[in-house]
């Protein structure tokens, strides 16, 4: 046999060069992703973390309108469960106002207790 490799041996050769520096190729970029996903998540939480602090905080009092967006339904705490959908913010002295002229408390979170008023 001669010293000389073949044109196929010196294919075959190549080719198995060439897938590893495929695999190494390939392990390289799945790097490069990994660092970029890393990185915009890390954008993603940092974007979430301003918008939370730059939310202003929830209104301690809240008054429900009625469907004409007029009358009033009732009086509820700013972390009521279950507080209704025609919403609008109140100050601790506008709640106790409303509870006052007859606007109803809500049973479910109480403003009425919170504010020191009895019905």
């Amino acid at each position: 046999m001669s010293d000389n490799p073949s044109r196929l041996e010196l294919l075959r050769f190549t080719r198995r060069v060439v897938e590893q520096q495929a695999r190494a190729s390939l392990r390289q970029l799945d790097r490069w992703i990994a660092d970029e996903e890393r990185r915009q998540a890390e954008h993603r939480q940092a974007e979430h973390r301003q918008a939370e602090e730059r939310r202003p905080p929830p209104p301690e009092w809240l008054i429900e309108r009625g469907l004409d967006r007029t009358s009033l339904v009732a009086v509820h705490t700013g972390d009521c469960w279950d507080p209704g959908k025609n919403l609008m913010p109140a100050t601790r002295e506008q709640a106790r106002d409303a509870i006052r002229q007859q606007v109803p408390a809500c049973s479910k979170c109480r403003p009425d207790t919170r504010l020191g008023l009895l019905e």
